[in-house]
């Protein structure tokens, strides 16, 4: 099989689409709307495209979705006052008596920040006061966090939220770093990876979740030469073990152990390699290859090799694991954020 070339004119064409107008399939995930604009805007700018966009009225659309305290003192209500996903989780629905409806949520904050963060905005103009007192009150007793005031599952996607958003604005007033310190350590498995809550199977990308939130809050400084780590951390030979076990002989990651290779763990696995210093201990042709296979001809990527259907959530991440291989024509990631370095 001759090399394969990194199609950036068809990868560029996918995401300016994308930016502009989701397809009507996308029409079920409106609630995650955010989401999937981090997705459309990141992919222009990790492709160096960002000027197709207008990054002045991208930032007036991401702060339309921010809840702020109706009146002084509310911020202490129990409510938490970050960013909605999208207008259906903001205003209350027709007939449904709600006067306190909210539905900001720690993923679309984290979200909206990155989006901000990315066409250029000054985050220091964000109202980050009520946003960091109100999710302080997410976290929970064992360290981990709610990803909304009303309740749902706690597992290490929201305490790496958390990190991320206090870590992008500058201020760590909205966690208790050292709780979220130990139900991370209580997540790391037998194996060296981490699952999503404690006792569970190691995940590719609860592993991302867990590595980048202590790199963030400042719990990992890794030396693999010397092996050194703070006196009570995570045990960084099993990590980088079971790591470098997952990608598989196609030159592809796998999330979980017994799993197909799959184009988003190639950042997933791949950026926690990073974070450690340990990514050069890759096979970097093979992986290129198998990201290459995932190419769709439309433009973007696809979970699997050899599929045609692409899907913005690892189109996103095919360019940001290229992007960790260094590739031509792509802008360097700051991994642990999930934004350019230039946007830092």
């Amino acid at each position: 099989m001759g090399k394969r070339g990194f199609a950036r004119a068809h990868h560029v064409a996918f995401f300016d689409a994308m930016a502009t107008e989701l397809p009507e399939d996308y029409a079920p995930q409106e609630v995650n709307h955010l989401t999937l604009g981090y997705f459309a805007v990141g992919g222009l700018s990790l492709l160096r495209e960002l000027d197709r966009v207008n990054k002045d009225e991208i930032a007036k659309w991401v702060l339309s979705f921010q809840v702020h305290p109706e009146a002084h003192g509310d911020e202490d209500n129990g409510s938490f006052y970050g960013f909605c996903g999208s207008r259906s989780t903001q205003f209350p629905l027709p007939n449904v008596k709600d006067p306190c409806h909210n539905g900001s949520h720690l993923a679309s904050t984290y979200s909206a920040l990155a989006i901000l963060k990315i066409v250029g905005y000054d985050l220091a103009n964000i109202d980050s006061k009520a946003l960091l007192l109100s999710m302080k009150k997410l976290q929970q007793p064992d360290g981990s966090f709610m990803p909304t005031h009303i309740g749902a599952e706690t597992d290490l996607r929201f305490v790496y939220c958390a990190a991320a958003i206090c870590s992008m604005l500058d201020d760590w007033t909205g966690m208790d770093k050292l709780k979220a310190k130990e139900y991370i350590f209580n997540c790391q498995s037998y194996d060296g990876g981490f699952g999503m809550v404690p006792g569970s199977e190691s995940h590719g990308g609860g592993t991302f979740c867990a590595v980048a939130a202590l790199h963030l809050m400042g719990f990992v400084q890794v030396d693999l030469a010397s092996n050194l780590r703070d006196s009570a951390s995570i045990d960084i030979r099993m990590l980088l073990e079971w790591c470098l076990q997952r990608q598989v002989t196609d030159g592809g990651f796998q999330g979980r152990r017994n799993k197909p290779s799959d184009t988003c763990y190639a950042f997933w696995v791949g950026g926690v390699l990073k974070i450690i210093g340990a990514y050069h201990l890759i096979d970097h042709c093979a992986l290129r290859e198998f990201l290459l296979t995932c190419q769709s001809p439309y433009g973007g990527f696809t979970k699997f090799p050899h599929n045609r259907i692409p899907d913005i959530y690892h189109s996103y991440y095919g360019l940001a694991a290229l992007s960790l291989l260094e590739e031509e024509g792509l802008e360097p990631l700051c991994v642990e954020l999930g934004i350019l370095l230039a946007a830092l």
